[in-house]
């Protein structure tokens, strides 16, 4: 037996989980398993073009292209590990999930995330050496550099990871084995736990604060560097061509911190969980499916890559 309060729960060692996912009767899960569907197939669609678009094109082999081939790897790396068991689920009665494989999905999604974090604040610190160091850029990002950089966005990922795990299934969790979600994240899981889940929130809060924080800091930093260089240009097509590329690497991190923040880093996040469902089907399926769209049409390169590509399949 538990106590937490003036309750007493009976605390068993659960081995499953049941994502209660959306409610509705069975039309409203089969419209929203075609929604999904659809979503989840245009942005697996649009990240394997990216990914083979850049990785086949020698003229995309640049260290901006690099880091927007593993933001393809990422998006398509956290959707895959929700959606498919998603999609079962909507059509499914049990929708039952271990407890092993809800932690696993967990680690996975949330390594991923996080390091999408870290890359958009990579990405816009190499538009400041592009743009605002031309000269000292081959030297500054050359390939060893950029590397070591992308290596650095796993790390951290993978470190509030394993934290963000460790902490949250350590918990014990009381006779109640329904996650009121279509996924296993933490604020639905803390809702579960019998003893008083306060540190883990504030262990959540903190991190994913001082992560958004920092990261957005850096992306601020850099693009109001940029913003300068670019308008103290005399050339109005330069202009016009380098705010297209950084207002797409805005939009996507707009999109992506937004969310973010709404989910993890206000007070009352845990609480709302049906604005939780919402705002996750945003930033893991909505957003995966947007950013190949954001780099592509508004980019010459990729473009021009894309026609390349359909002209060699067309000779062969």
């Amino acid at each position: 037996m538990s106590r937490y309060g003036n309750r007493t729960f009976s605390v068993v060692p659960l081995q499953k989980f049941v994502l209660d996912g959306f409610g509705g009767g069975p039309q409203t899960q089969a419209l929203l398993f075609a929604l999904f569907l659809a979503l989840y197939m245009v942005a697996v669609l649009g990240n394997l073009t990216m990914i083979v678009v850049i990785t086949l094109d020698a003229h995309l082999h640049s260290p901006m292209y690099f880091f927007l081939k593993n933001l393809s790897f990422l998006d398509l790396g956290y959707s895959s590990v929700i959606y498919p068991k998603a999609l079962f689920d909507l059509m499914s009665s049990t929708k039952v999930i271990t407890l092993g494989g809800c932690a696993t999905q967990f680690f996975f999604f949330s390594t991923m995330i996080t390091t999408e974090g870290f890359l958009l604040a990579a990405m816009a610190y190499d538009r400041f050496v592009a743009i605002c160091s031309p000269l000292h850029y081959p030297i500054t990002m050359r390939p060893s550099v950029y590397a070591h950089l992308m290596l650095g966005c796993y790390c951290g990922g993978c470190l509030n990871s394993i934290l963000q795990t460790s902490f949250t299934f350590s918990l014990l969790f009381c006779s109640s084995n329904c996650i009121d979600h279509f996924l296993c994240d933490v604020p639905p899981l803390l809702k579960l736990a019998c003893a008083d889940s306060t540190i883990n929130e504030l262990v959540m809060f903190g991190l994913c604060g001082l992560i958004i924080v920092g990261t957005i800091l850096v992306v601020l930093v850099s693009y109001g560097y940029v913003t300068v260089t670019i308008l103290r240009m005399h050339s109005g097509g330069g202009r016009h061509k380098l705010f297209s590329i950084c207002g797409s690497h805005m939009t996507a991190v707009s999109l992506f911190y937004g969310t973010l923040f709404v989910m993890y880093a206000q007070p009352g996040a845990v609480e709302s969980m049906e604005q939780g469902k919402v705002v996750s089907v945003f930033y893991t399926l909505v957003i995966p499916m947007l950013n190949p769209l954001i780099y592509s049409l508004r980019n010459k390169d990729v473009k021009d890559a894309l026609r390349r590509l359909g002209q060699r399949h067309t000779a062969t």
